[in-house]
């Protein structure tokens, strides 16, 4: 049985610690807040421990800062939201140097955008490209610009020992002797202060629920929604050292790092029906890492044009890269699809899966690097919804279906892949602002260099080579 915290510590004496810590050096303080039971736990516990301060004593900034992915739960989105603003403003009226941030990746980085607009396979255990790029960049941006302001800053993070026990080494690893600051992992004049490190998860929820939130939130309502998603949170992730939400978390709701999301279940057999469309969704995304699936919907080539292959017997032969451009335009539908059943049955008529950005973005990458003349994303969208986006006028598109026709007639006639002289004709055009002729020719060879022979083509070949060289090792 895990022994409390509150049975060895009084929380004036956590307070007290917190008040020490706070004045013992001039860092300003990082805190990451998820909305979750551990970081409410560790902000409610730093604010009570320094609004006892007096106001010649509060010489530091606090951030309060709250990492949004654009694909997280609408639950949990609607419950961090309304915290973030009475934090801030309660932050305002009682004097405390405390100021929020809630922080989006940048749009090249959403999920979409890389999703539906590069093409990339939704993330599994071996391939989580999400992480990264929804979560580490946007926090650590932030804390790279106050140490950039401040020299150094202190990240305060609602992590404790008793999460696991690859949680406890890594909290080992970088603490700093005789001090209750520990080195960050990756980020250099960055340390961290974890002021719940010895909480049990009970005495976490006996904190929250025997003193009420200072800033006006409601912690029963908090433990209600773990309640209904039986999870959970996901942390604050601001290095690869932090484990994926996985499965004890409120986090994104397209995540097929899991196999089932019990979570988004959990939430609509407790009255939540409204979200079906979108575990339905996030249940067809996950469908496409079945073996079988992959050759549906994945193309052959890789983003760089060139063929990954393995040996034979170690299964699917080719190593398989973006999902194709066809496949993209059905997970677009989808998604549209889905926004407007949520829009029609949720809470919020204005909910957005997608927001008009990404899907901006994705037409720009369509057109640029799958070579979509048609222009698709416009139609889809208004076969999808019924409605029309202001789409930015393309000046660089000089091209349209009607082109790509005759273009393909032509390639047929002449036996030259179609793909081939897409990517020419777009090089080309992307190249006409480039100074030198070395920068244009590079363009043309990178494109040249590529794999245009067809997938069966291609494996026919490699077969056939990985035969010869077994042939040569058999006689030598």
């Amino acid at each position: 049985m895990t022994t409390s915290i509150f049975s060895q510590r009084t929380i004036s004496a956590i307070y007290q610690e917190i008040r020490e810590v706070y004045r013992s050096n001039a860092m300003p303080w990082v805190i990451g807040y998820s909305g979750g039971k551990d970081s409410t736990a560790s902000l409610q516990l730093i604010w009570c421990a320094l609004r006892e301060l007096p106001p010649d004593q509060l010489t530091k900034p606090i951030y309060v800062i709250a990492t949004d992915t654009l694909v997280e739960t609408p639950l949990i989105v609607d419950h961090v939201n309304d915290n973030l603003g009475k934090i801030g403003r309660v932050a305002r009226e009682a004097g405390l140097p405390l100021t929020v941030h809630r922080l989006t990746p940048a749009m090249r980085d959403s999920f979409w955008v890389n999703l539906i607009g590069r093409g990339y396979p939704t993330p599994h255990s071996r391939f989580r490209w999400c992480t990264e790029r929804l979560k580490i960049k946007p926090a650590d941006t932030f804390i790279l610009s106050k140490v950039a302001q401040h020299g150094e800053v202190v990240l305060v993070l609602g992590q404790r020992r008793s999460e696991s026990n690859a949680r406890a080494q890594v909290m080992d690893d970088y603490k700093i002797t005789g001090y209750r600051l520990s080195r960050h992992s990756t980020l250099p004049r960055a340390y961290v202060y974890t002021p719940i490190e010895d909480f049990a998860t009970d005495d976490v929820w006996s904190y929250l629920l025997s003193l009420p939130s200072p800033w006006g939130g409601n912690n029963r309502d908090l433990a209600s929604l773990y309640r209904s998603a039986q999870s959970g949170e996901c942390p604050l992730v601001v290095d690869l050292s932090t484990p994926s939400c996985g499965n004890s978390r409120f986090g994104c709701w397209v995540c097929t790092v899991v196999e089932r999301d019990r979570s988004m279940e959990a939430l609509i057999d407790n009255g939540e029906e409204w979200m079906t469309p979108m575990l339905e969704f996030r249940d067809f995304l996950a469908a496409t890492q079945d073996p079988e699936r992959r050759k549906e919907v994945r193309d052959y080539r890789r983003r760089d044009g060139q063929v990954h292959f393995r040996k034979r017997g170690q299964g699917e032969l080719l190593i398989r890269g973006p999902y194709r451009l066809a496949f993209r335009k059905e997970l677009l539908t989808r998604l549209l699809s889905a926004q407007r059943q949520v829009q029609r049955d949720g809470p919020d008529p204005h909910y957005e899966l997608i927001s008009a950005d990404e899907l901006y973005e994705i037409r720009r990458l369509w057109r640029v690097e799958a070579h979509d003349w048609e222009d698709a994303v416009p139609e889809i969208y208004r076969q999808a919804t019924g409605r029309d986006l202001p789409w930015p006028q393309d000046d660089g598109a000089i091209f349209g279906a009607n082109e790509r026709a005759v273009l393909a007639q032509i390639c047929a006639e002449e036996e030259v892949p179609l793909d081939l002289m897409l990517a020419l004709i777009e090089s080309q055009r992307q190249a006409s602002g480039l100074g030198g002729r070395t920068q244009i020719h590079a363009r043309i060879d990178e494109v040249l260099r590529s794999e245009w022979r067809s997938e069966a083509e291609v494996v026919t070949a490699v077969e056939a080579h990985q035969q010869w060289i077994e042939g040569r090792l058999a006689t030598a």
